[in-house]
Parts: C-alpha cells; sequence; structure tokens
C-alpha cells in the first residue's frame, strides 16, 4: 500500500506546492513525539515482564511438588513467595525514585512537542485558508468580469443581427416598389428606419453601460447631429500581422454604428472582429473553470491531509484530538465555503448555453478535456522501430566499408551527394530523441510543461510518441540508406539511385502537411504554425513555446546548412550529374552561407526586440545583443574559411569568444537560475528539483566545453574527406546533445518561477475595453 506521503506528493498541484498544507514536517512533530512515548512504554513492558513472565513456569513447578511433597512445598512456596514480594517492592520502589528523577524532563519534553505540534498546525491551517481565501476572491472577480464581457459579447451580436435584418427588410421593401414610388418614400423610409436604428443603438449602448463600458459622444457628432458618436474598442492582442495593423487603425462600434450604410467587406470585418472576442471569451472561461477546479482539488487534498496527520497523532500519542480538531477544520472557509463550487456550475450552464448551443457533451470537452492513455502498442513500436534501426545501421556500416575498399573514387562522390541529405534526417532524428528525453524527465519530475508551453494535455506530445517519431524516421532514413548503397554497388546509374533521398524528403514533406487526422496532426501543425511565427516574429506576439523553439534553431545550423545544399541539388537539378562543386562554391554559395547562418539569431533577435516593445524590460534588449554578438561571430567564422589569413584568425578568436563569454553568462544566469553566491546551495539556487547538486555541477561544466566547440573551425585539422565529414557530423550532434541538455534546466528554471508566484493558471487577455472620446 501506497503511503500517503507518496499520494499526496504525486496529487498535489505543483505549482502551488508551497501553499499546502506541509504534511511532512507535521509528521517530524509526530515522529519526536513518539520517541518520547518510548522511555515510558519501555518502563512498563519491562515491569510486566517481570511480574508475569515467570509466574506460569512458577506455578506449574509447585503443581508438580506438590504432588510429592505436598508439606514442604507450601513452606518453601510462602518462603519464597515473601522473598520475591520483598524484592519486587524493593524494586519498584527504586524504580518509581529513578522514574520520579527522570520522568519531570520527559514529561515537558513531550508537552513541549505536543504544544510545538499544534502550533505548526493552527499556521498550517491558518496558511491554508489565506491562500484559499485569496484564490477563491481572485476566480469569483475573474468570473464578474467575464460576465459583463459576455454580455457586451451578446448585445453586439444582437445589434449586429439587427442591423442586417433591418438592412435586408429595407431591402426588399425598396424592390417591391416603382421607381416613382422609391422616389417619392425614400427619405422617409429613411428616416423612420434611421430612428429605428438609432433606438436599437441607445438600447444597445444603455445596456453595455450597464456592464461597465462608457460611451462619451463627440461634439463635433452632436453639432452635427449624429447621435451613434460613441466609441469602443475591441482590444485584440496584436498576435498576427493582419491583427497588429487593424488594431491600430480600426473600432468595432465604429464600424458597426457610424457606418449602417456599409455592406460587404464591411461586414465581414465586423463578423471576424465578434468571433475573435468570441474565441478570447471561450478561452478565458476555460482557464476559469480550470482554475476553479485546481481550487476544489487543493481543497479536498488538504482536508486529508489534515484528517492523516491529526489520526496519526492520535494514534502515536494516545490521545482523542482528531475529532475535536477536525470540527474546527471543517469550519474553516477552504471546506465550508461553497463559492467555488457555484461558480463552476455557473460556468458549465454559460459556456453550455452560449458557446456549445446546449451542447453539454460538447462543452465538457473544452472545460473538462482528457488526457489520451498512453497505449501499450506505442511501447512496442518504439522497440521494435529501435531494433530495426540498430540492425540497418550495422548492415549500412559493412556495405559502406566494403563499397569503400572496391572503389575509393565512388566513394568520396558518395559522401559528398548523400552525406548532406543524410545528414540532415540525422540531425533531426537525435534532436527529437533529446526532446523525448526532455519531456519523460519533466513527466518524471513533475515540471508541468504542458502549462508552460500552453499544450493542450489531450493533444500534446508524451515522450514515448517522442521517441515512436524519432526510432520510425530513423529506421527509414537508414533503410533508404541501405537500399541506396546496395543499387549503387549493383551498377545503376547515379540518375536513378539519388532520387531516393528526393523521394524520402518529398514523403517526409507530406506526411508534414498532411491534412487527415493521422500522424499526430495537432503536434505537426502546432509546430507549423510556430516555424510560421518564427519567421515572421517581428510581426507576432512572442510566446514561451515560440522563442524556446527558435532557441532551438539556433543549434541546429548545420541541419539548416544541409537542407539548403539538398535543395540545391533537387532545385538545380545538379544531383543527378554529381556536380557537387556547383552546391558548394561560387558567390552565391558564399551569400547562402551568411543568410542560412545568421537566419536563426537574426528571428531570435527579433523576437526580443518584440518582447521588448510587448513588455518594455531592459533584459529584452539585453538578450537581443547576445543573438547579435552571436551572428558577427559566425560570420567572422564563414569569412575566415573562405580567406583564412592572420587577421581574420583574430578577429574569429575575439568575436567567438566575446560572443561565448556572454552566452555562458545568459545560460547560467538567466536561463538557468544558477551562479547565485547567496544561494542555500552554493552558486546554484534556493529551489532545486534534482535531489543530487552534483548533478547541476557537472551540467554547468558540460555546458561550458561544448559552448566552445567552435575551437575546431579556426584549427583547421588536417585529415581526410571522409572523416572531416564525421567530425563535421560529430560536432553538430554535440550541439544538439547539448541544447537538449539545456532543455531541461531551462524549463526547470521557469516551472520553478512559476512555483514561486503561484501561477497554475495562465491570463487570457480580454476584448473588450473602455476608451474615452477625443471630443
Amino acid at each position: 500500500m501506497v503511503k500517503f506521503s507518496k499520494q499526496l506528493e504525486a496529487q498535489l498541484i505543483p505549482e502551488w506546492k508551497d501553499a499546502f498544507v506541509n504534511y511532512w514536517l507535521l509528521k517530524k512533530h509526530v515522529k519526536r513525539i513518539k520517541v518520547h512515548q518510548r522511555p515510558k512504554l519501555n518502563a512498563r513492558h519491562a515491569r510486566d515482564f517481570c511480574l508475569s513472565v515467570f509466574d506460569p513456569i512458577r506455578s506449574a513447578a509447585c503443581t508438580l511438588s506438590a504432588q510429592l511433597l505436598p508439606g514442604r512445598c507450601r513452606v518453601q512456596m510462602r518462603a519464597e513467595t515473601e522473598a520475591s514480594e520483598d524484592e519486587l517492592v524493593t524494586s519498584e520502589a527504586g524504580d518509581e525514585e529513578s522514574q520520579n528523577e527522570n520522568e519531570p524532563a520527559l514529561l515537558v519534553s513531550e508537552e513541549d512537542e505536543v504544544k510545538s505540534f499544534f502550533d505548526q498546525l493552527d499556521e498550517e491551517l491558518s496558511k491554508v485558508n489565506q491562500f484559499y481565501t485569496a484564490k477563491e476572491e481572485e476566480f469569483v472577480e475573474r468570473g464578474d468580469i467575464l460576465n459583463k464581457q459576455l454580455q457586451i459579447l451578446l448585445d453586439l451580436k444582437q445589434l449586429l443581427h439587427d442591423r442586417k435584418e433591418s438592412g435586408s427588410s429595407r431591402s426588399l421593401s425598396l424592390n417591391s416598389r416603382s421607381s416613382s414610388a422609391r422616389q417619392s418614400d425614400f427619405s422617409e423610409s429613411g428616416d423612420d428606419l434611421s430612428g429605428k436604428l438609432e433606438s436599437q443603438t441607445e438600447e444597445v449602448i444603455t445596456a453595455l453601460a450597464r456592464n461597465g463600458v462608457n460611451f462619451v459622444g463627440s461634439e463635433a457628432a452632436r453639432k452635427k447631429g449624429r447621435t451613434r458618436s460613441t466609441s469602443m474598442r475591441i482590444d485584440i492582442p496584436a498576435t498576427t500581422p493582419t491583427r497588429t495593423i487593424s488594431a491600430m487603425t480600426s473600432m468595432l462600434w465604429e464600424d458597426l454604428a457610424n457606418s449602417p450604410k456599409k455592406e460587404g467587406p464591411g461586414d465581414s470585418i465586423n463578423k471576424k472582429k465578434i468571433q475573435s472576442a468570441e474565441k478570447m471569451i471561450r478561452g478565458a472561461f476555460v482557464e476559469l473553470y480550470r482554475g476553479l477546479s485546481l481550487l476544489k482539488t487543493y481543497s479536498s487534498l488538504n482536508m486529508v491531509a489534515f484528517t492523516k496527520i491529526v489520526k496519526k497523532f492520535d494514534k502515536v500519542a494516545n490521545q482523542e484530538a482528531s475529532s475535536s480538531y477536525l470540527k474546527i477544520v471543517k469550519r474553516s472557509h477552504f471546506i465550508s465555503s461553497d463559492k467555488v463550487v457555484k461558480l463552476m456550475d455557473e460556468v458549465e450552464c454559460i459556456f453550455t448555453k452560449h458557446f456549445t448551443s446546449n451542447d453539454r457533451k460538447k462543452a465538457m470537452k473544452f472545460l473538462r478535456p482528457q488526457e489520451h492513455k498512453e497505449s501499450h502498442m506505442v511501447t512496442f513500436f518504439v522497440g521494435l522501430f529501435t531494433g530495426c534501426f540498430v540492425a540497418l545501421f550495422f548492415v549500412y556500416a559493412i556495405l559502406a566499408h566494403l563499397s569503400e575498399k572496391l572503389s575509393p573514387v565512388t566513394g568520396t562522390t558518395y559522401v559528398e551527394t548523400v552525406y548532406p541529405v543524410f545528414s540532415m534526417f540525422a540531425l533531426l532524428s537525435l534532436h527529437l530523441f533529446m526532446y523525448g528525453c526532455n519531456l519523460f524527465m519533466w513527466k518524471r519530475k513533475r515540471i508541468n510543461y504542458n502549462f508552460i508551453f500552453e499544450f493542450q494535455p489531450n493533444t500534446a506530445l508524451k515522450y514515448r510518441d517522442a521517441f515512436l517519431i524519432c526510432t520510425s524516421l530513423m529506421s527509414a532514413v537508414v533503410g533508404a540508406l541501405v537500399i541506396h548503397l546496395i543499387l549503387r554497388s549493383n551498377g545503376f546509374s547515379a540518375g536513378q539511385v539519388d532520387a531516393i533521398p528526393g523521394v524520402l524528403l518529398l514523403i517526409f514533406i507530406a506526411i508534414l502537411i498532411c491534412p487527415f487526422n493521422i500522424f499526430y496532426r495537432s503536434t505537426r501543425y502546432c509546430f507549423i504554425r510556430v516555424m510560421r511565427n518564427i519567421v515572421f516574429s517581428p510581426l507576432y506576439k512572442v510566446l514561451m513555446v515560440d522563442f524556446f523553439m527558435a532557441d532551438q534553431l539556433t543549434s541546429q545550423i548545420p541541419l539548416l546548412r544541409h537542407m539548403e545544399s539538398t535543395m540545391c541539388y533537387f532545385l538545380a537539378g545538379r544531383f543527378r550529374i554529381h556536380q557537387y562543386d556547383t552546391c558548394k562554391s561560387g558567390t552565391l554559395y558564399r551569400e547562402l552561407a551568411y543568410v542560412v547562418s545568421f537566419a536563426p539569431y537574426y528571428w531570435r533577435a527579433m523576437q526580443c526586440g518584440r518582447r521588448w516593445v510587448d513588455e518594455h524590460h531592459p533584459d529584452h534588449l539585453a538578450n537581443m545583443g547576445k543573438y547579435v554578438s552571436a551572428m558577427v561571430a559566425a560570420g567572422a567564422r564563414i569569412t575566415y574559411s573562405t580567406n583564412p589569413s592572420t587577421l581574420w584568425f583574430i578577429i574569429v578568436l575575439v568575436t567567438s569568444l566575446e560572443a561565448t563569454v556572454y552566452q555562458l553568462y545568459w545560460d547560467f544566469v538567466k536561463d538557468w537560475g544558477v551562479l547565485n553566491p547567496k544561494s542555500n546551495n552554493p552558486w546554484l539556487r534556493d529551489d532545486l528539483i534534482l535531489k543530487n547538486k552534483s548533478i547541476y555541477y557537472v551540467s554547468i561544466a558540460f555546458n561550458v566545453v561544448l559552448r566552445v566547440a567552435w575551437v575546431e573551425t579556426v584549427l583547421n585539422f588536417r585529415v581526410g574527406l571522409v572523416e572531416s565529414r564525421l567530425l563535421e557530423f560529430l560536432l553538430a550532434s554535440l550541439e544538439v546533445i547539448r541544447r537538449g541538455h539545456w532543455n531541461f534546466y531551462r524549463i526547470e528554471n521557469e516551472h520553478l518561477n512559476n512555483v514561486g508566484k503561484f501561477r497554475a493558471v495562465k491570463t487570457v487577455p480580454l476584448p473588450f475595453r473602455e476608451t474615452e472620446s477625443d471630443g
């Protein structure tokens, strides 16, 4: 049976861990009380043993002697009894004297421990009540705001609906009459319609004002006789280029109220804005419900913890305090309050009615998303593809060795043409493997990565899924390598054989963009969306997953270079005739090398700039400087590779050292949160998830060593072509491993920041806000 402490640790909310009752500290108090109970119990058991253990033996011996020597036995028994009684009285008197000397200290110590236990218990109860009350007030206030937002949305939708109906009825009435009648009655019908729209608008304005939105009319408009000169803004976050532009130039109320005659595109724009606002409010209700569910779980777990610890105290101290103290706990606010339950019911009703058309089953899919259970089939296929990969890799290594012995020239050509294509897949698979390891460790250490990345729990990738994608991809890649090498060895032409890598690449792209709900569609589309946000990073609001993925790209520059070479081969049609120098020399090649090497750092720097514009935090500008220095160092190394002079060697050393020191400082101080000299853990941070501190010091040294791997690019080792390609691939792989290693501590630090701020529910921005008129 699993101990309750283990169950509590597995079920508590990680971000609110410090707000839970400290069951482990209270358990230590109970253990101290138990220690003080042992001397008394031992003395009592010893006296009972002296009185009772020899009685059966003596009675049996006397029974046997009575049968043989009845008189003598009675005399002896009487003498022995009197002697034993005298010895017992003497020993009891001695025990009482010694006990009286030691017992006051024991009793005082035990009373102190009991008092300390109940003081700590009261303190924990107060802590739980205060946290629960604060969170309850926060969620109730958020619920009131969402109700107002929803009412504004409903009023606007009603106004748009009435406007469309009035416009259609006007069109019908005008079309059903003759042209002369239309000319005579046009002004009258227009005035009636205008008055009707004005009265409807005034009613909506009044309703919106009751919900906290104030409208101030423009004086210029009033002088001209316009009554609908109010303004209200839908404040939709600028998360797309369209929203970035429209948020700066348009207001929904002006489109609806000030342009009643506008038709066509204007209506679609207004409808899109309302749909966007509805989506935001729906997401806010989902997060509110999730927060209420967490608070309800918080209440129930703490109640169970108080019950368990008080009963444990009763058992140890031989008292009956559980019933009386649990009555106090049940009268506490975190148990007696029913606001959370009522608000949850209210949110369910509102969400079902307004967002799912009274379909409760559909509403519960949004409000209570269920995680997919991990299938044993996934584990089976991971093992199957792993075995296939290992077997095929050994086959490929043997075939490659034999082919190189038979034809060294062909082997050199083979390395130059095939290496960029297949190393691209190998580096991608290695990165997926490292990501799977990260997912495994995050889950094992209860790091809430789904909340940090804002992933949906029911569709988020699990670590077994990441391993499945990795092993299946590598099995396909190595299998294609074996087939390609066998066909080359059997005399097939290069034009026919070298289409295999291209077909594999096209299959991979087709799977990535496949619209059907197969092969982890939600993950694939999330990846495409994040890559789009990265490429157009200045125009998109930067989320955690966006800059995390951009950081991964800075470690995959060799992969991007191989992708560039592959595209050159296939798009330029050079792969068939093996003109390798076409894609590895010339002005265009050098320019593309600069562009590809700069792109990840540029995207990341633009993300930092966008975050500084949104948040105005100076750290984002400092972080931008880190990526600018990395771009300068990368450009210097590329220039030195084509122009190996002493001057450029010095420039490479200076720029690379500066960038490396900058990166190491940011890795350790900002991203990992270590190197704090005032920390409770020397040169680490106060809170650590891994229990073994030495792992952090080893990780720091490991990160330093792999950060200076650029030294190889300036040393110019004299090795053969095949060896140079293997060395290049090895260094690229080490950078991917370093990034995967970096990922764990980066998300660990982010998780601990959330824990420190008790941030377990994300705050969704709301669309409607007040705007003051210019008049």
